[in-house]
């Protein structure tokens, strides 16, 4: 049963955006910030429960095993951070979005890949353990350049508070993800009972904080829906298409370049949706109705990516 939701991930994110989209109240308690668990949003438990999530899936040995960094793992990293962010700012310019949206696509476009893109990565026949541990390596590189890039990139349209990105990256991302892991060091059969269903509940905090994101922004996407669905797709296609490309003119195999794809082409945009919804973050727009754009693009850049994967994944997997 797990497995089974697990590799329907595309169609649960579809049905809880077309649910949030005529249900609005049914995800947006997760993201309007109006609940809250020990003075802390429910959003940024979630996004620290994902992490977590990941983290116990982790070893120390793994973090070791970063450091033997061959040829197509660093290609992967490296193209993650380069592709994405470079691509966000060339479509936001082509486009010329507006400000929120302009900062919401390029902030999505700086984020980590997603860990959905194990899931993708293994449906497609590529390289799930390097698909792993680039996950792992953009998310711990994503504490800094994730800051950097975007307000490099996105300070084009408004000043960006870097240092506070970066507290906000190291609160939501490197404190649990390092406590995952050291959790699964000291106490190895509890961490294995609970990662047998923390897929799911990964699954089911995503699909709620997308969910959560369309619902509270639905008259805002209603506006601008041409042009964000476009922006969005585009931002995807090209991350799919020039990792391949690219991994491909770097001399790498058939099964690393497909991975390398879906890596680049699959972003964490539950983390961008999330960073984009706090209101230091919001607080650093001229207008309240550009803040709220913000957390749009990566909303729906969820769905782009995850559509876009499984449906190459599928066909990639048919080829053998």
């Amino acid at each position: 049963m797990l497995q089974r939701i697990t590799d329907n991930f595309a169609a649960l994110t579809l049905g809880g955006v077309a649910l949030a989209w005529f249900f609005p109240p049914a995800f947006t308690w997760m993201t309007d910030g109006r609940n809250s668990v020990a003075g802390q949003p429910l959003l940024s438990l979630a996004l620290g429960v994902i992490m977590l999530a990941m983290g116990l899936t982790l070893t120390f040995e793994d973090y070791r095993g970063l450091t033997r960094m061959p040829r197509a793992f660093v290609a992967g990293v490296a193209l993650q951070y380069t592709i994405m962010p470079l691509a966000g700012f060339v479509i936001a310019r082509a486009l010329a979005l507006e400000p929120g949206l302009a900062v919401g696509l390029i902030l999505v476009a700086c984020c980590p890949g997603g860990t959905a893109s194990n899931i993708v990565t293994y449906i497609a026949r590529g390289h799930v353990a390097l698909s792993v541990a680039m996950t792992m390596a953009s998310t711990l590189a994503a504490v800094v350049l994730t800051p950097l890039l975007t307000g490099w990139l996105a300070g084009a349209y408004v000043e960006i508070d870097r240092l506070n990105l970066l507290v906000n990256m190291v609160a939501v991302v490197l404190v649990p993800v390092v406590l995952g892991t050291l959790l699964n060091r000291l106490f190895p059969r509890a961490a294995e009972r609970v990662s047998a269903v923390l897929p799911l509940i990964a699954i089911v905090l995503v699909i709620l904080i997308v969910g959560g994101i369309v619902g509270g922004a639905k008259a805002q996407i209603a506006e601008h829906a041409g042009v964000l669905l476009l922006a969005t797709f585009l931002l995807h296609a090209s991350g799919f298409a020039l990792g391949y490309v690219l991994a491909r003119a770097l001399g790498l195999g058939e099964v690393e370049a497909r991975t390398i794809s879906i890596e680049v082409g699959m972003q964490n945009s539950g983390l961008g949706s999330g960073l984009a919804k706090t209101p230091a973050f919001a607080a650093q727009f001229a207008s309240v109705q550009q803040a709220a754009l913000a957390p749009v693009p990566a909303a729906i850049s969820a769905v782009w990516h995850v559509l876009i994967g499984s449906l190459l994944a599928g066909w990639w997997r048919r080829r053998g």
